[in-house]
């Protein structure tokens, strides 16, 4: 069960759903565009954007869009209040892989990257409360070390047979769109904010001047993929384990779940890793 004690990061307009979300956990939220929305929410998206990251499709950078910036805030504001908003195609490039392949990723253009941003917050928002102990990965004040101490733990001081380590091969390519809707609609009855997430999904990558439509997956390199990525799991994988799969053990079992961020970071470039998952029984 997911620790009511787990501090947040999240910022004072988001706590009151974080604390509608831990105490009542069949809450659905319907007024979020709003949140979304906010002028100083978007402000604060762009402040915490880094300087210098890799441009999206429309080589747009933190130094161009910060001229007029309260205009731009604003036009933003109200695109997203009347639905007018859509984000541009991820900009597609790739990272070299241990293995000798590569790594496809998708790199949003800078307006798209506050909006993600600000999603992303607001997802957070509404589910950390609810995601379960196991999972490492995506989630503040957790990481993959954090995932291998409580594997060396759980090894040391449970009666464990065996380890299985597993990881989940080209997820972020692979996410099944309609069941993210149906995840995301556990807690979230406002339309407008999931038309937008959708959006996102859908909104398709650029590579070398072609344009392939995105009809699965959440690229890699996109804010808000992370987040969602922990949703997804967490329906798909987390419960699953804890619900059904435990109840089938004669003995001890216990899920692990992270993401691998071993691979380097390289000024201008982003990497998500995918999820890997140890099982310990």
């Amino acid at each position: 069960m997911p620790d009511p004690e787990l501090e947040l990061h999240v910022t004072p307009d988001m706590a009151h759903f974080t604390r509608m979300a831990r105490e009542n956990p069949k809450a659905r939220f319907n007024s979020l565009m709003g949140l979304l929305s906010r002028t100083e929410g978007l402000r604060a998206s762009f402040d915490s954007q880094p300087i210098r990251k890799a441009v999206g499709v429309d080589g747009v950078t933190k130094a161009d869009y910060q001229e007029g910036l309260d205009e731009r805030i604003d036009a933003l504001s109200g695109r997203l209040r009347r639905l007018g908003y859509r984000p541009k195609p991820s900009r597609r490039v790739y990272i070299p892989k241990a293995n000798g392949g590569r790594r496809p990723l998708g790199i949003p253009s800078f307006e798209d990257r506050i909006v993600q941003h600000r999603l992303s917050q607001i997802l957070q928002a509404i589910w950390e409360p609810e995601f379960r102990d196991c999972s490492y990965g995506f989630r503040p004040n957790r990481s993959a070390h954090d995932a291998l101490r409580q594997i060396a733990q759980t090894i040391t001081h449970q009666r464990i047979g065996w380890v299985v380590e597993a990881a989940i091969k080209g997820f972020f390519n692979e996410v099944n769109h309609d069941h993210m809707q149906r995840f995301l609609e556990h807690r979230i009855r406002d339309p407008h904010l999931l038309r937008t997430l959708r959006r996102f999904l859908k909104a398709g990558i650029m590579h070398n001047g072609t344009f392939e439509n995105t009809n699965a997956g959440t690229p890699q390199g996109g804010l808000v993929s992370p987040v969602l990525a922990n949703i997804y799991l967490h329906y798909v994988l987390d419960w699953w384990f804890e619900g059904r799969f435990r109840k089938t053990c004669t003995g001890d079992a216990e899920l692990v779940r992270y993401a691998d961020d071993r691979a380097p970071r390289r000024r201008g470039k982003e990497a998500v890793m995918p999820p890997r998952s140890s099982l310990a029984a």
